[in-house]
Parts: C-alpha cells; structure tokens; sequence
C-alpha cells in the first residue's frame, strides 16, 4: 500500500545505562524511561515521529518490554501500533525485519527508540527525498554524519534512513548483525545512498551512556535559550 510506515526500534538490553546508572550508585532504569520535557524518551520519540506524514508508527520492543508498556499506552493515536519480538534475544537487523513484516505500507522510515533529537523537519526530509527520489525502490536516504549527497559508501552511518519496505525484507531476511554491515552491503550491490543534512550537531547523538543523556539535556536548555 501507497505510503510510509514509521518503524521505531526499541527492543534492546539497555546494557550500558544500566552499568553507568549502577557504577554511580543510581536506580537502576530504563534508558528510554529517563524524561525529556517531562515525557520518556520513548515516548519523547513516537509522538515527535508522528508529527510528520507518515501514516502509522510500529515500536518493536524486546528486552525489558514490560517496563516500556506502560509509558507507551499513554499515547493516544491510531496510527500507533506497539509489537513485539517473537525471540527477545536478537540483534538489530531482526528486531527492524519484525517491524517491516508486520508494517502495512510500501515505504518504511527506521528510527531509533534513543534518538530523541532527531527532529521532525529531519525525518520528513528522509522521506520526502524518498518519495520523490528518480532511482524508486532502490534508494536509501539516511542522516549524514559528514557528506551530503549521494554517496559511494555507507562508511559510519545508521538509523535514521527511510527505503522502501523491499529492500529491507531482502537484506534483513536472516540476518543476525547490526545495520552498518548491512547498509554496506547494499551500497555496493548498486543500491543508491542519499545523505540527508542534519539540522543541528544534537542529531547525531545516541543516548547510550548517562553522560549522553546529560549531554542532551544540557544543549538542549542551551538551544532553547539561543
């Protein structure tokens, strides 16, 4: 079907915030349950992705699915839908196939449960140039983390990226790795690879760490005050 399924992944084992947090003799948490604006980081996430023009937004969760559910059914949308993996124990290639599978539409913008900084203007970007793109289903536009533009190799770079669902159910079938490989892979079987300008230095950062979480928090008051 005509259209855009947003895919969040939000499955993994929150294994480093969670040894930062006990190192500093914190409680221990979910990375995506830490708050931004008063609202989880998940939660933070979702209602900012489906501000755009996509037409539904599918989390896949995994590990610690049971701390995640709660903040997540505070979302009150149609076009939400929360899944789950069948086997918790997977890598990111299988928890991103789930999502394609069970999606609804032709088009899939993949974005991370941590990359709350990733803004609305950024994930349109990704799939307006997707949508409008002369290369059709063989493209990928993905967040540049140096050079825009078309590129020759997929050398660092992630989620986020939009492609069409296709692509994704080709790649990602048995596949039991982490994205950059895969994208790799793609790049030279011939698929095209658009980078996309970031709108601020913020969209680059993952929340893997506590410190990556104070970090945020720290530019964002700064850019609010700018």
């Amino acid at each position: 079907m005509k259209g855009v399924s947003c895919i969040i992944t939000a499955a993994g084992k929150n294994r480093r915030m969670r040894e930062d947090l006990q190192n500093k003799g914190m409680e221990i948490r979910h990375k995506l349950l830490l708050e931004i604006n008063a609202d989880p980081i998940i939660n933070f996430t979702v209602k900012k992705a489906l501000q755009t023009d996509l037409n539904e937004c599918i989390v896949v969760l995994g590990h610690f699915m049971e701390e995640l559910y709660p903040a997540l059914n505070d979302i009150q949308d149609s076009r939400l839908r929360i899944i789950e993996n069948p086997e918790v124990d997977v890598e990111l290639s299988q928890t991103l196939l789930n999502g394609v599978v069970n999606s609804k539409y032709d088009y899939c913008l993949c974005l991370a449960g941590d990359q709350p900084t990733v803004t609305k203007k950024t994930m349109q970007n990704l799939m307006n140039h997707l949508l409008n793109s002369p290369e059709g289903e063989n493209t990928i536009s993905i967040l540049s983390r140096g050079k825009t533009g078309y590129l020759d190799n997929a050398l660092g770079l992630g989620m986020p990226f939009a492609c069409h669902s296709s692509l994704l159910k080709h790649y990602l079938q048995d596949e039991e790795d982490n994205l950059n490989p895969i994208l790799r892979r793609m790049v030279s079987d011939g698929v095209s690879l658009y980078a996309i300008p970031e709108q601020n230095e913020l969209e680059l950062v993952n929340i893997n760490r506590y410190d990556d979480y104070l970090n945020v928090l720290k530019m964002l008051k700064k850019m609010i005050h700018q």
